[in-house]
């Protein structure tokens, strides 16, 4: 088998998430996660009322939210606000694609919270042609969304002149061990660029841009002044105002199942109403209709896996699921082509199916798959190979 999978969880080594292996097959990611049951969560959280109370201001906002609507979203504000007393400023970049129930825990954070919101949503017309050029530039169509989710909020705190953000888990940490929690890691401009972005930032979707990097091919029209919301501040203007990034994962014990109960009980905040064509899990990803569907599929392609995935990793290290039920949801929900996403995205960005399934098969990482009777072929988790 080509691929490696942890034994633990259910994460291949083909993980768009860097992660290893330890001598027991075991991934960094879990291992990372083991760290939590040593941690003094008590002095953590005292560490973390200190760092804050030398934020607050007597005539600003003491600390910026960076706030999708989720429930990580509704849980991280509940923790500044209520718990810590912190006069907070949200900031949402809104990527077009909410579902109802998203947009609607999304509008009802300033009035269960009392706090100002910021909401930034780019032009249709800009966020339909970023769709394309993603897509068929680097096999993801929600590039758009990851720039904007790392990008608006430390404008704001920039405009704003507001130093401290809160973030909520690192991601690449949760899934793969990226980082340990003794190295209580800080949001940075690399980190943004080389693996939120894959490299990739707003003025490579630029017509100048495309053209720079050979593939006018892919050019929509789209100018600098199309991508404002995109431009990541200096690094004198962030220098100025002093901006950080602190992750409130590494000052709490963070379990979203736990918090999605928090904000249902405490706010009302809503799940899906309508369960995903490609993951089990209802609690996430509410903020982009197709994060969970076509983005996620493209993952699949790419790389082998998907949400069924994800999210089975995490109900794993939290005790939640067995691995053999892990392995249960990977067998049933990462390999499927969620039609019902598939068709309202096709229409939006007006691209034939053909079409799609052409470009995905470019993306293809051969570490993953390979060509047997004339079709795609992958190794599983669960022993054998099949046909995709």
């Amino acid at each position: 088998m080509s691929v490696q999978y942890c034994t633990k969880c259910v994460y291949p080594s083909s993980s768009a998430t860097p992660l290893t292996f330890d001598k027991n097959g075991v991934c960094s990611g879990c291992r990372t996660h083991e760290q939590k049951t040593s941690i003094d969560w008590g002095g953590r959280w005292q560490w973390l009322k200190e760092l804050t109370d030398e934020y607050r201001s007597n005539d600003n906002y003491d600390i910026v939210i960076p706030v999708s609507g989720g429930k990580d979203s509704y849980f991280q504000t509940h923790i500044a606000v209520k718990e810590l007393g912190l006069k907070a400023l949200l900031v949402t970049y809104h990527g077009n694609n909410y579902l109802p129930e998203g947009e609607y825990n999304l509008y009802r954070m300033r009035e269960v919270f009392d706090c100002d919101h910021i909401i930034v949503r780019p032009s249709v017309d800009t966020l339909i042609k970023m769709n394309r050029i993603g897509f068929k530039l680097q096999g993801d169509m929600n590039w758009h969304g990851h720039c904007g989710i790392f990008t608006v909020p430390i404008q704001v705190a920039v405009r704003y002149k507001v130093p401290l953000i809160l973030w909520g888990e690192h991601g690449f940490m949760d899934l793969g061990g990226m980082y340990s929690y003794s190295d209580l890691v800080e949001f940075t401009a690399k980190f943004r660029l080389e693996h939120a972005l894959r490299g990739y930032d707003w003025n490579d979707f630029t017509d100048d841009g495309l053209e720079r990097l050979g593939r006018s091919d892919l050019k929509e029209e789209l100018t600098d002044k199309d991508l404002l919301w995109a431009k990541y501040p200096s690094d004198d203007e962030i220098d100025e105002v002093g901006v950080r990034g602190i992750y409130l994962g590494n000052f709490v014990n963070w379990e979203a199942n736990e918090h999605s109960k928090l904000v249902i009980e405490k706010y009302g905040w809503e799940p899906a109403r309508q369960p995903f064509e490609r993951t089990y899990r209802k609690i996430s990803n509410l903020d982009d209709m197709h994060e969970n569907g076509i983005h996620d599929y493209l993952k699949f392609i790419k790389f082998g896996y998907g949400r069924g995935s994800d999210h089975a990793c995490k109900d794993i290290r939290s005790g939640v699921m067995t691995r053999e039920q892990g392995i249960e949801m990977v067998r049933k929900y990462d390999h499927v082509k969620p039609r019902r996403d598939l068709e309202r995205w096709l229409k939006y960005v007006g691209i034939t199916e053909d079409e799609f399934d052409t470009i995905c098969n470019t993306f293809r990482d051969r570490r993953v798959w390979r060509i047997e009777n004339g079709q795609w072929v992958k190794d599983n988790i669960w022993g054998d190979a099949s046909a995709y």
